[in-house]
Formats: structure tokens, sequence, C-alpha cells
């Protein structure tokens, strides 16, 4: 009899979390980046008015950036929040997409998204290789007052990981995909609001 495997459920959140924190992750242009990292919170030039997508997967953030590679993404962030900020988003947030078990009309959805300050939405969790797993991770649009939040209250570190991005990918690319998921953070299920 051969044994079952257990897929997680298609959509829960996972990251790395202390009692207090949480950590996701952003890639910006050096510029930008590297004097986040410096001084542990955003510099005049992050547009705060601006809807920025925080992700608590560094898997997710690394097929997002292409391993801090892409243009405008080459300085990969942890930013450690509160976690009564991220709750607070995830508590005022809507869905990127209809939906209509959630929302009935989309009428109702768009007036939802229009107000909301948070967007939630759940993308492929990736592998080593960023290929696309059959189980989604959450990536969470902060825009408004959840914005300014997030960058002026929220914050507790900003570290630039670029070099454990590529030092990851560069071990899976040499098929030392051990050695890689051990330099991982690890990534727990996050016990935040429903």
């Amino acid at each position: 009899m051969e044994a079952q495997t257990t897929l997680p459920p298609r959509r829960r959140i996972r990251a790395l979390h202390t009692a207090s924190t949480i950590t996701v992750y952003q890639a910006y242009a050096p510029a930008l980046g590297l004097a986040a990292a410096r001084d542990g919170r955003f510099p005049a030039a992050w547009k705060r008015e601006r809807m920025t997508w925080i992700k608590p997967s560094f898997l997710w953030m690394m097929y997002r950036s292409g391993w801090g590679t892409k243009e405008g993404q080459e300085t990969v962030l942890a930013v450690e929040i509160r976690r009564d900020g991220f709750d607070w988003a995830l508590e005022h947030a809507c869905l990127s997409h209809y939906d209509r078990e959630v929302h009935g009309e989309p009428g109702d959805w768009k007036r939802e998204l229009k107000r909301a300050p948070a967007r939630v939405q759940w993308d492929p969790e990736r592998d080593l290789h960023l290929r696309a797993l059959p189980y989604r991770s959450l990536q969470l649009g902060l825009v408004g007052e959840a914005a300014r939040r997030y960058a002026d209250e929220w914050i507790v570190d900003v570290r630039d990981v670029t070099p454990l991005a590529h030092r990851v990918r560069d071990l899976a690319r040499g098929g030392q995909l051990a050695s890689a998921q051990a330099l991982l953070p690890e990534e727990r299920v996050y016990p935040g609001p429903e």
C-alpha cells in the first residue's frame, strides 16, 4: 500500500514570525532598498500614497524579483513588522479579485475594494527552482492608511537579505537542495485572524 501525501491547505499564511512580529519581504532598487536597510525605515523617497505589496513567503519574493536580479528589484529586504499591524491589515482587507461566494454581487466587491486599505491576493507558492506548487501564498497590498501605518508605525527592523537570496539561488542551481533549504527562513503557519 502506497503512503498518501497530504497537501497543505490551498490557502494558508506561512511566515517567519515571533510572538510579536512577522517578517515580510519586498524588493527595491538599491537607492531605496539599501537606504531602508541602513536606516531601519523607508526613506522620504518611498511613496506612502502608492500601493505596496508585502509577501510573507521568501521563495515567492524570489520568484517575483528573480532572486533579486530584476530591474528595480535588486535589493531584497526582510521587513520585520509588528503582528498587531499585520493583523489589522488582514482584518481591513478585501480580496483583490471578485469571488461570488464572498461578495455576492460584483458591485458590492467593487465598493469594498475601493474602501479597503489592504488587498489580499493568493498566488502559487514556489519551490527552490521557483516552480509553482499546488497551494497558495499570501500577498498583501497596502494602500492609504495601511501603507502609512506600515511605513511609519509597524516596522521593527529592515534587513538586506540580497546576499542570502543569491546564496540560496546558487546552491539550488548547483543541485545542493538540502543546503539551500537549510538557509531558508523558517516559515511556519501564521495564527493570525481568519
